[in-house]
C-alpha cells in the first residue's frame, strides 16, 4: 500500500517543468520552515538586521545611526520587507521560505545540465533541506539571500555565454558581494575562469566582450550602494563599513587551520575520488565552474578563520549539486524507488520542525498565542507592567528593541557582542578604543534604565573575561532584579 501511496506522488520527472518544480521546491521549503514563523529570533544576526532595516526604513542609511558588519544589501532586503509589510515576522520569514526555494530551484537547474531533471530535482529537494535544518538557519541569514542570487548567477555563467547573460550574471553576483562581502573570492575565481575558457575555447574577442560585462555588472551594484553615501558626503563610512571593517574582523577572529581541516579534507577527498573514477566529468564546462566556485567558499572560509553552521548556506546549493550529480553516477546501474526506508528518512528529517511546531501549539494553548520567545514576551512584560523602556539595554533578546520602538544606545551595541569587539570601532569612528571602554561608557555614562539578560548566562562570551568581571561586580551594585520571564531577567537601575 506504501508504495502505491509513493507511486502516485513521485513526479514524472521528464515532464516537469521549472514552474511546477518551483512550486513543489517552494511548499516543501514552508513546510519545514513555516513552524518558525512565530518565533522571535533564531539566530542573533537576523534581528539585528531587522533592526539596522528597520533604521533604514526610519530614514537613516546603514552606518549611519545603528551599525553592523554586513554590506548594504543584507539590510535592503530586510527593508523593502518591513516598508511594505511592516513590525511582521510571518512576512519576513515567508521571503526566506521564497528565496531558500529560488535557490534550491537553480540548484536544480545546474543539476539538470549536467544530469537528468530525476537526479536534478533531488538536488534541489535536498537543496532545501540543507539551507533550512541542522543549526540555526530556519530564519533569514545573509548567506540565505546572498545564494539566492549567487546561485542564478553560476547557473548563467554555466549555460550561457553571450555578453549580455554574462552581464546579467555579473549584476547577480555583485549583489551576492554586497549581501556577504566574502562571496568576492567566489565571483573573483568565476571570473578568471571565464578568461581560461574563452582564451582555451579560442573566442577570444567573445570573452573580452563577456569577462567585461561580467566586471562591469559586478562593479556597477557595488557603486550603486555607494551612491547614496556619496551624495551625503560619507563616503569613507561607507568604505570603511563594507570593506575595511569585515577584514579587520577576519584578521581579529582568526582560529588554528586544524579547526577548518576536517571540512577541507571531507570535500577535497571527495571531489578527488569523484574525478579520478570519473563520477564527475572534470571536462564539463559545468562541473569545472562548480569546482571553481566550491574552492572559492572555501578560500573564503579559510581567509575568515572559522566556519559556523550557518555558514555552510554558502556552501550547500553548490556542493550538494557535484555531489548529487557523482552520486548518481555512482548508482546509475540502479533502479532507484523511493522504499520504505527512504520514505521513513525523509518523513524523519523534518524532525526539527515537528518539534516547532508542537512548542508553538503548546504556547497557544498555555498562552493563548502562537508568537513566543522573550523577544516577544519580554517587552510584552514591559509594556504591561510600565517598566521604563526608554534608555533601554538588550544584552541579549535584541529584537525586543523593534517590538518596543525603541533603539540601541550606541552603534557598537546594536549587536551586543560586537561591544567586546574592538576591531570593528574604526568603521564608525567611535570615540572608544576598547571592549570595556565601550561598555563603561554605556553603563557609567549613559547610565540605562531598563537591562534586559539572560538567565543563569554569562552576558559575554566566555573569553571575554574582563568584560563579564566588570558587569559582575557593577551590576548588583547599581540594578535591581525587577522580573523574571521565561529565560530573561529584566533589571532596573537603583
Amino acid at each position: 500500500m506504501i508504495y502505491q501511496f509513493l507511486d502516485r506522488i513521485t513526479p514524472n520527472y521528464d515532464q516537469l517543468k521549472n514552474r511546477s518544480v518551483f512550486g513543489i521546491l517552494f511548499c516543501l521549503s514552508l513546510f519545514i520552515r513555516f513552524p518558525f514563523f512565530f518565533r522571535d529570533y533564531i539566530d542573533r544576526d537576523e534581528s539585528t538586521f531587522i533592526l539596522m532595516a528597520q533604521s533604514w526604513v526610519d530614514g537613516h542609511l546603514p552606518y549611519t545611526e545603528l551599525w553592523d558588519l554586513k554590506p548594504p544589501i543584507t539590510f535592503l532586503f530586510f527593508a523593502i520587507i518591513i516598508y511594505i509589510f511592516g513590525k511582521s515576522f510571518i512576512a519576513i520569514r515567508l521571503a526566506g521560505v521564497l528565496i531558500v526555494a529560488l535557490t534550491a530551484l537553480y540548484s536544480f537547474k545546474i543539476g539538470a545540465t549536467l544530469s537528468n531533471k530525476k537526479n536534478a530535482f533531488w538536488i534541489g529537494f535536498f537543496c532545501v533541506i540543507f539551507q533550512s535544518m541542522f543549526g540555526s538557519i530556519q530564519g533569514v541569514m545573509s548567506e540565505h539571500i546572498c545564494m539566492a542570487f549567487l546561485t542564478p548567477a553560476i547557473y548563467l555563467a554555466i549555460v550561457k555565454k553571450e555578453w549580455y547573460w554574462l552581464a546579467l550574471s555579473g549584476i547577480l553576483s555583485g549583489i551576492a558581494i554586497m549581501v556577504k562581502l566574502n562571496m568576492a573570492y567566489t565571483v573573483l575565481f568565476i571570473g578568471l575562469y571565464l578568461v581560461y575558457y574563452f582564451i582555451n575555447s579560442k573566442k577570444i574577442w567573445q570573452g573580452v566582450y563577456g569577462v567585461t560585462a561580467y566586471g562591469i555588472g559586478i562593479l556597477t551594484i557595488i557603486a550603486l550602494t555607494c551612491i547614496p553615501y556619496y551624495f551625503n558626503g560619507i563616503e569613507d563610512l561607507w568604505w570603511k563599513s563594507v570593506f575595511i571593517a569585515p577584514l579587520d574582523y577576519a584578521n581579529a577572529g582568526k582560529t588554528s587551520f586544524f579547526k577548518l581541516m576536517p571540512t577541507f579534507i571531507i570535500i577535497t577527498v571527495f571531489l578527488f575520488w569523484s574525478i579520478k573514477n570519473k563520477h564527475l566529468e572534470f571536462k564539463s564546462n559545468g562541473v569545472q565552474i562548480l569546482l571553481i566556485a566550491t574552492i572559492g567558499v572555501l578560500y573564503a572560509f579559510y581567509k575568515g578563520g572559522r566556519i559556523n553552521s550557518h555558514y555552510l548556506i554558502q556552501l550547500y546549493p553548490i556542493f550538494i549539486v557535484l555531489f548529487g550529480v557523482a552520486i548518481s553516477s555512482l548508482f546509475n546501474s540502479l533502479q532507484f524507488r523511493m522504499h520504505k526506508a527512504f520514505a521513513l528518512i525523509l518523513i524523519i528529517l523534518p524532525a526539527e520542525s515537528y518539534l516547532e511546531l508542537y512548542n508553538v501549539a503548546k504556547h497557544k494553548i498555555e498562552r493563548g498565542s502562537y508568537f513566543n520567545g522573550e523577544g516577544i514576551t519580554v517587552p510584552k512584560y514591559i509594556i504591561e507592567h510600565n517598566i521604563n523602556k526608554s534608555n533601554i539595554l538588550f544584552f541579549d533578546y535584541h529584537i525586543g528593541y523593534w517590538m518596543l520602538g525603541e533603539k540601541p544606545p550606541t552603534k557598537a551595541s546594536t549587536h551586543p557582542s560586537n561591544i567586546c569587539k574592538p576591531e570593528m570601532f574604526a568603521a564608525f569612528d567611535n570615540p572608544r578604543k576598547t571592549g570595556i571602554d565601550e561598555l563603561r561608557f554605556i553603563m557609567e555614562e549613559l547610565r540605562p534604565n531598563t537591562l534586559v539578560v539572560r538567565k543563569g548566562r554569562l552576558i559575554f562570551d566566555e573569553n571575554q573575561v574582563e568584560a563579564n568581571t566588570y558587569l559582575d561586580h557593577y551590576l548588583p551594585n547599581n540594578y535591581q532584579l525587577k522580573a523574571v520571564v521565561d529565560q530573561a531577567e529584566i533589571f532596573v537601575r537603583l
